[in-house]
């Protein structure tokens, strides 16, 4: 049950952080860092605890 929380939790902050933009357009490298690590976690999660498959 947590897996799946903490899953949904780092793939919001993913998508918030990889999408971003400021009030110009333009793209912030703390938000693409953040967002990155994010999404390396989450995947991490799905398919070593979830799915087993690693």
């Amino acid at each position: 049950m947590w897996d799946w929380v903490f899953v949904l939790v780092t793939a919001g902050v993913a998508w918030h952080g990889l999408t971003y933009r400021d009030a110009d357009g333009e793209t912030e490298i703390g938000h693409l860092l953040f967002g990155a690590i994010a999404l390396l976690f989450c995947l991490r999660v799905l398919f070593v605890d979830i799915l087993g498959l690693i």
